[in-house]
């Protein structure tokens, strides 16, 4: 009767001090990522604000700032990245996905501001130093030409553009690959010349002011030199003065190219001129450096001047058996002609990017630029780039050069990776400031530095930092040669406080076991360990050593005098098998100890020894896997039951949990022990398939009574409980998928979910290492490369600094003086021969430089000039807009009446404008517009002055401004068009009998006809209004 009354009670919901979360409670997200992100593909640099970008294969963007900040963003799309680039200095990223998506990133924000979407398939992209410009080819060999409006952030395109035709039609041969792979604004005439380079190897240099073609070589005149088919791969300037050019090539080719740069202008020799003919038949030079004969594509090339030296060229190839020549650095000097000077990289996988970025922070007075190589895996090694030029100049002389040592990027975990790990976080003190303490992000190591000592010597003495008064959250992480550290996670960066190396039996050298279980009690000051051997270890903690009320600062205090000094005494259990869980009877205070042969021992930790061991007839593993729960007892480990609650459909349990109206606590992931069994608690299980509430006495009884079930249509990986500051409970399950779910208890309600993008769970979890605390906060460690930071509840002050740590723009920053880059000198007498030209141009002279380059002329004319070019368009309308975008609208008539302008003064045109034809077809229909135009233009000019035009711009909002600042039709002109079109009926009547006067018309055809054939169109448009009512 007592029995049947227990499972009565115990089938009824439970009381309501089992509260559960609700939704405005939790609010799951990615607080801060720390590392390098998996799946990097691509990087960008902004030099003067120091930020690396560095983009994933599924939208990620992490961005990498001074002082070890860090951001992470999200496209809404996970497409991988093709272009990526930087506004340098102006907190705007752009980024050109695989879908031709280009995304306008706010980096001071970090949100995504803007979309632009090009219909064509894009193969460059380069913005224009300097300005908000952006050259755009694609796949068909046009080039259109966008601008980077600001406030709000807009792309608009612009009416100029480079049209296959123009660029590629003036030669005779027939083009085989037509689309466009760079486009390259010419180093100090950005403004006025671009440098594009085709497919097939056509190399055309273009007038921006002239629209026209001024140099091509290249193309058919190369592959006529060769017999093979060689495709453009990566090309990059070799001069500051942009009179050379290296091309690579998909045959492993590499040449260097003469072109008309800013020192070959009219006074220049007449030699150079000579020499320029012949490079328009047969390349300057060729690198002969080995990726020909394994016929590997040139990835990548980067040209670096040489601040007094001789340049350098950092040369990138692919090679997909991983061949030890895939990278390499040559020296560009006199003597290259003849002896190559080169250093070749080790690597031990194909590179996919490179850059050059300055490391060290603040603190660090010696700047250090660093070689960064992102390889094929997501690794990216770290070369400090002056050991690089180093070993170069070492190799002119006699004496034997060291090679550059190689870093790899990771987490500062030490050289053995993650086994196990324990998150504990004490935030019931909220007297204490999360940001009143000094920033200790200037202290820590930076990500990229090239010095290894820096990074062992800031990893071991964080435990010295002022600003940690009382630790907030504490990471316990157990590795796998027997190491337990213990980390200050109080800001996400993790800082070592304590390391307890665990030795073997038989001597005090370091065990190298591999940890598989931690148990950390703050309130009893326990640690207890378990290892692969079944090894168990029981560190008991001197009380007086933490008389402070808190024992992860106490922590903190006893590393200045090692963990010895904090060890009470230290005990042995040994178990049969692997140790996978380890929980403490809260009622006896045994340890109770689970290990992978099935053996469940209950261990007197006074005593140290075994009260009870048992093993069943299944492996642990075997029995967590079909989900099997039994009841055993306390004191003794029998069995309360002769039979297994058991599953329908057996799957892998993963968390386990007994809940209860009077006390919610975790008692270990695998085996939870409950001393007094009240009459309304659950049996929590959750498994990779379904998550289940069982009645705990029925339970007890070996019979299957399932209060609440649900379903999970991921697979799970992880599961835990956490509870709010109101001790409302919810329960946490994250996917091998990334998923996120937060769901309330006991009615499994899903409240909230989201996804942790970049998060794929491995068949084997021995890479990635899964921790969270009992107020939601999840570490998520991919090996020793990056770090998610997941907190579930709605609340912001778990971490310190975060708002610090996240950003990255520096408003501030002061721009690096433009102008001519730091012009080598070559102090050797100089040898004749081809590559001399490189070196010469690369000196030059003060007196031409003053002529050719923009460095004299201000950034608001140039900016000015490039507006007035690009906003006009340059090639008739036939030749349309590819990207399917608005564009600043002419008149389908070519001769069109709305550029006369009546009143006001006429505006100089740009220069060097193609002529743009009268349509014989099109005559009629034109003149008829015309005089209609005409009309419609005086009406306006009488009834709308100037200040009334200006008075409604200001009335129109940010977009419509933007559109009427470019051209495009706003609401209200659409408006005053329909109004102007109603007075043009009215006054076409009025003019019906001027306009039918055929001497009149035939001398305003005979006029047009003259001006057309004798001028311009634009010399058409500034004709005076008088002229041509004397011709009416």
């Amino acid at each position: 009767m007592f029995m049947k009354k227990i499972v009565d009670m115990a089938s009824k919901k439970p009381a309501r001090s089992l509260n559960g979360l609700k939704e405005d409670d939790v609010n799951p997200r990615l607080v801060f990522h720390y590392g390098i992100a998996s799946g990097s593909i691509s990087m960008a640099y902004d030099s003067i604000q120091n930020i690396l970008a560095i983009a994933t294969l599924d939208g990620r963007i992490k961005l990498y700032g001074k002082d070890n900040t860090q951001a992470h963003l999200e496209s809404n799309e996970a497409a991988p990245s093709k272009f990526l680039q930087f506004l340098e200095n102006q907190g705007v990223l752009l980024n050109v996905t695989a879908q031709n998506h280009i995304e306008v990133w706010d980096i001071d924000r970090k949100q995504l501001s803007h979309v632009y979407i090009f219909k064509e398939e894009i193969t460059s992209f380069m913005i224009m130093r300097r300005s908000f410009y952006i050259y755009i080819g694609d796949s068909l060999g046009n080039i259109s030409i966008l601008k980077l409006h600001r406030e709000p952030y807009l792309l608009i395109c612009m009416q100029y553009c480079i049209p296959f035709s123009a660029s590629n039609g003036a030669t005779t041969e027939a083009a085989e690959d037509t689309a466009v792979m760079y486009t390259l604004p010419q180093p100090m005439a950005e403004s006025r010349r671009v440098l594009i380079i085709f497919g097939d190897g056509l190399i055309v240099l273009w007038g921006i002011q002239e629209s026209k073609v001024m140099f091509t070589t290249g193309g058919k005149m190369l592959h006529s030199l060769v017999h093979e088919p060689r495709k453009v791969t990566s090309a990059c300037w070799a001069c500051p003065y942009g009179s050379k050019v290296v091309v690579g090539y998909s045959n492993g080719e590499i040449f260097l190219w003469s072109i008309p740069g800013t020192l070959n202008s009219k006074n220049a020799a007449a030699t150079d001129k000579e020499e320029l003919c012949a490079a328009q038949n047969v390349p300057l030079c060729k690198l002969n450096l080995g990726y020909k004969m394994e016929k590997a594509p040139i990835v990548s090339l980067k040209w670096v001047p040489g601040d007094g030296r001789a340049s350098r060229l950092y040369v990138n190839g692919a090679s997909g058996s991983g061949s030890s020549n895939s990278f390499q650095i040559i020296m560009l000097n006199e003597y290259t002609e003849s002896r190559t000077i080169k250093l070749v990289l080790p690597l031990a996988e194909a590179c996919l990017d490179m850059e050059i970025v300055s490391s060290g922070n603040d603190r660090t007075k010696n700047k250090q630029d660093a070689l960064l190589l992102l390889l094929k895996s997501g690794l990216l090694c770290v070369y400090d780039d002056s050991e690089i030029q180093k070993y170069l100049i070492q190799c002119l002389s006699k004496s034997p050069p060291t090679l550059p040592k190689q870093l790899t990027v990771k987490v500062p975990f030490g050289d053995s990776r993650i086994t196990v790990a324990k998150f504990v976080t004490d935030n019931s003190d909220q007297s204490i400031s999360m940001d009143k303490d000094e920033v200790p992000a200037k202290n820590f190591p930076s990500l990229f530095s090239v010095d290894s000592k820096d990074k062992a010597v800031n990893r071991m003495n964080s435990a010295h930092l002022s600003g940690f008064t009382k630790v907030k959250n504490l990471y316990i992480t157990g590795h796998s040669n027997g190491v337990i550290n213990f980390w200050d996670a109080s800001c996400p960066l993790l800082f070592l406080i304590l390391s307890v190396k665990q030795q073997s039996e038989d001597s005090h050298s370091l065990s190298g076991i591999p940890v598989t279980a931690l148990y950390f009690d703050s309130t009893s000051r326990l640690l207890v360990s378990g290892d692969q051997s079944g090894m168990v270890r029981i560190f008991k903690l001197k009380p007086e050593q933490f008389n402070t009320g808190n024992i992860i600062s106490s922590l903190q205090a006893a590393a200045k005098q090692g963990f010895s000094s904090i060890i009470h005494d230290v005990k042995l259990v040994k178990i049969s098998g692997t140790i996978l869980s380890i929980c403490i009877n809260p009622g006896t205070g045994n340890l109770v100890i689970g290990s992978d042969e099935g053996y469940v021992s209950i261990v007197d930790m006074e005593k140290q020894t075994i009260l009870s061991q048992r093993r069943f007839t299944s492996e642990l593993y075997t029995a967590l896997k079909d989900s099997s729960v039994l009841a055993l007892e306390g004191d003794t480990g029998n069995a309360l039951s002769s039979s297994m609650v058991r599953s329908k459909k057996p799957s892998k349990a993963l968390f386990m949990q007994i809940l209860d109206a009077q006390d919610t606590s975790v008692l270990g992931s695998h085996i939870s022990v409950k001393d007094t069994i009240p009459k309304q608690s659950l049996l929590l299980l959750c498994s990779e398939k379904d998550v289940r509430l069982y009645s705990l006495a029925h339970v007890i009884q070996g019979t299957k009574k399932v209060y609440s079930k649900k379903k999970l249509h991921s697979t799970c990986c992880w599961a835990s409980t956490f509870h709010s500051p109101c001790s409302d409970v919810g329960l946490l399950l994250l996917f091998t998928n990334g998923k996120i779910e937060i769901r309330s208890l006991p009615d499994l309600t899903l409240l909230k979910e989201t996804s942790l993008r970049g998060f794929t769970f491995p068949s084997s979890n021995s890479e990635i290492s899964l921790s969270s605390s009992s107020e939601g906060e999840l570490l998520v460690v991919n090996a020793d490369q990056e770090i998610f930071f997941v907190s579930s509840l709605s609340r912001k002050d778990i971490y310190r600094h975060l708002e610090f740590l996240s950003h990255v723009f520096d408003k501030d920053a002061i721009p690096i003086q433009e102008g001519p880059t730091s012009v080598p000198t070559i102090h050797k007498e100089k040898k004749k021969g081809i590559f001399s030209n490189v070196i010469r141009d690369i000196k030059g002279n003060k007196a031409k430089q003053g002529e050719a380059t923009e460095a004299g002329e201000s950034q608001a004319s140039i900016e000015e000039e490039l507006s007035a070019i690009f906003s006009t368009s340059n090639f008739s309308l036939d030749v349309e807009k590819r990207d399917g975008s608005p564009i600043l609208d002419e008149d389908d008539v070519e001769l069109n009446i709305d550029d006369i302008d009546l009143e006001e003064e006429p505006t100089e045109k740009p220069k060097g404008q193609k002529i743009i034809t009268l349509n014989k077809k099109k005559l009629n229909s034109g003149l008829q517009a015309l005089k209609g135009k005409l009309i419609s233009k005086k009406v306006k000019s009488a009834s709308m002055p100037v200040k009334e035009e200006m008075e409604d711009v200001k009335n129109v909002d940010a977009i419509d401004q933007i559109k009427k600042r470019y051209g495009f039709p706003s609401s209200s002109e659409i408006s005053a068009a329909k109004t102007a079109e109603s007075k043009l009926h009215d006054n076409l009547g009025k003019l019906q009998k001027m306009l039918l006067q055929p001497i009149y018309l035939l001398s305003f055809t005979v006029n047009c006809l003259r001006s057309v054939t004798k001028k311009s169109y634009g010399e058409v448009a500034n004709v005076p209004t008088g002229e041509i009512l004397l011709h009416w």
